[in-house]
C-alpha cells in the first residue's frame, strides 16, 4: 500500500453517482458509478443515503488503486446551495468516522462544472443539459444565474428547448400562428397523437427528462424550419444573458460551456457564439478542459496540497478541515 496523499472525488447528479480515488502525486487511479441517484426527502439532500452508496463504491476504488488512507475529499452535489443543510451537517463526521478523512470539501455541482471547465481563472461557465446555471466569480465570490428548475427557470436548457419545440407543435395541430408542421410530425412520432400528450407529461416525476428528450428534435429541423431556429436562437439569448449576468466585468475573463446540450452542435452553439460575442465582447471564450468530476478531483487536489484558492462559500464551496491532519 502506496502512503501517498490520496484523493476522493465524487459527483452527484440526477443520473446517479461517480466516484474516482487517486493520489496528489499521481492524478486518478480508480473510478466507479452508481446509476441510482442520491434521494431528496424533506430535510433535503440524503446524506445517509449517499453514504449508503458511497461506502462500498470507495472501498473497492482505494483496493483496486492501493490506497492506505484517503486524506481528502470533494463532493460535488447537485443542489447542495438549496438543499445541501442536512449534507453539511452530517457528511464531513461521516466521512472521517468511516474513511478517516479529515478534509472534505462539500461542493455545489455549478462549482464544480466552473472548476472542470476553467480551473481557478476568473471568468464565467455555463452549464447546459436539461437545466441550465451559469456560475461566474472573479476569485473573491461566487455569482450565479438562473438553475430555478424547469418551472420556474433554467431558461435555454434542455427542457426549456423541447417545451417551447412540444409548444410550437401543438400550435401546428391546432391551427393557432406560431407553429410548426416539422415538428408536429417529429412530436407525433415521438410520444404518439398529440392529444395524449399532456396525459403522458403532466402525471411524469420524470418531467423535465421528457421534455429534454424533445430538445434534439428542434435541433435537428432547425435547418429548414424557421420556427425551430428561432427557438434556439431564443435558447442562445437567455444562455448568454445569465452568462452575461456573472461574467466578471474587468479585465480578461475567460467564458466556457460545460454539459451535454452542446452536443447538438452548430445550430444552438452558432447563435450562442453570436450573442456571447455581443453580450461579453471582453471576455475570451476557451474550451472547457474537462467534467464536473475532473473539477472535483482538482479541488480535492488543492485542498489535501493547501492550495485551494477558490472562493469559499457556505452554500456553493463549504470547507472542513481538521488542523491535526
Amino acid at each position: 500500500m502506496t502512503e501517498a496523499r490520496g484523493l476522493l472525488a465524487v459527483d452527484s447528479g440526477g443520473s446517479g453517482l461517480r466516484v474516482v480515488v487517486g493520489t496528489v502525486e499521481r492524478g486518478v487511479l480508480a473510478q466507479r458509478e452508481s446509476r441510482e441517484p442520491v434521494r431528496t426527502g424533506e430535510r433535503g439532500i440524503d446524506a445517509g443515503h449517499l453514504m449508503e452508496q458511497l461506502v462500498p463504491l470507495v472501498r473497492e476504488s482505494t483496493a483496486e488503486a492501493r490506497l492506505a488512507q484517503v486524506r481528502a475529499a470533494a463532493i460535488g452535489a447537485a443542489g447542495l446551495a438549496t438543499l445541501g443543510d442536512a449534507l453539511r451537517a452530517e457528511l464531513p463526521a461521516a466521512l472521517a468516522r468511516e474513511f478517516g478523512i479529515r478534509r472534505v470539501a462539500l461542493v455545489a455541482d455549478a462549482v464544480t462544472a466552473y472548476t472542470g471547465a476553467l480551473g481557478p481563472r476568473p471568468g464565467a461557465v455555463l452549464a447546459a443539459g436539461t437545466g441550465l446555471i451559469a456560475i461566474g466569480t472573479d476569485l473573491t465570490h461566487w455569482r450565479r444565474a438562473d438553475g430555478w428548475g424547469h418551472l420556474l427557470g433554467d431558461c435555454g436548457g434542455g427542457a426549456w428547448i423541447g417545451r417551447a419545440g412540444l409548444e410550437a407543435a401543438l400550435r401546428a395541430y391546432d391551427g393557432r400562428p406560431g407553429g410548426s408542421s416539422g415538428l408536429l410530425a417529429r412530436a407525433e412520432k415521438l410520444f404518439g397523437p398529440l392529444p395524449g400528450l399532456p396525459g403522458q407529461l403532466y402525471p411524469r416525476p420524470d418531467r423535465p427528462a421528457v421534455l429534454a428528450s424533445f430538445a434534439p428534435e428542434v435541433a435537428a429541423c432547425a435547418a429548414g424550419d424557421p420556427v425551430a431556429a428561432g427557438i434556439l436562437r431564443d435558447a442562445a439569448r437567455h444562455m448568454a444573458e445569465s452568462a452575461a449576468a456573472v461574467c466578471p466585468a474587468e479585465g480578461e475573463p475567460q467564458v466556457a460551456l460545460t454539459g451535454g446540450l452542446f452536443k447538438m452542435g452548430d445550430p444552438l452553439l452558432v447563435p450562442l457564439e453570436a450573442e456571447l460575442s455581443r453580450r461579453l465582447p471582453h471576455a475570451r471564450r476557451v474550451a472547457a478542459e474537462g467534467s464536473p468530476l475532473h473539477g472535483a478531483f482538482r479541488i480535492a487536489t488543492e485542498l489535501a496540497s493547501g492550495t485551494l484558492t477558490l472562493p469559499r462559500d457556505g452554500a456553493m464551496l463549504y470547507v472542513v478541515t481538521d488542523k491535526a491532519d
